[in-house]
């Protein structure tokens, strides 16, 4: 038993994580792969790119980065963002300050898709039943 005041050895001490972290890791790397991507990032490919969300594991080795496009290829886009993720990632090591940047793993995100089909099917419900009645 420890005396009192005495200081416990650090392997003894319990780790004191910060809540949310990688959320607010996620966060930041959003907003600056956003300015990073509109800036800098000069592939033809990569057109008006909206960036949705960042997952970020709890290591932080890797990062998803889901994003929607307003124009030009899903796939297309996904490719060159891809390949422009080294490039990216050393742009983030300049802006982050934590110990490890993530890879990056760029995904499209079809949400907005599904849900502009889900308000048509929706709308075309309400159109068939106001006629009916």
């Amino acid at each position: 038993m420890p005396l009192r005041g005495a200081r416990q050895p650090e392997r003894m001490r319990k780790k004191s994580s910060t809540p949310n972290r990688g959320f607010r890791v996620a966060d930041q790397i959003q907003r600056d792969l956003t300015a990073l991507i509109a800036r800098e990032l000069k592939d033809p490919r990569v057109g008006m790119v909206t960036l949705q969300a960042v997952e970020v594991t709890p290591d932080y080795a890797h990062a998803k980065v889901f994003f929607s496009v307003l124009t030009g290829d899903p796939q297309e886009t996904q490719d060159a963002l891809n390949q422009a993720a080294g490039f990216l990632r050393n742009g983030l090591f300049k802006r982050l300050m934590i110990h490890t940047v993530p890879t990056l793993h760029f995904q499209f995100d079809r949400t907005t898709e599904r849900a502009a089909d889900m308000n048509a099917l929706i709308a075309k419900a309400v159109s068939s039943r106001a006629k009916e009645e």
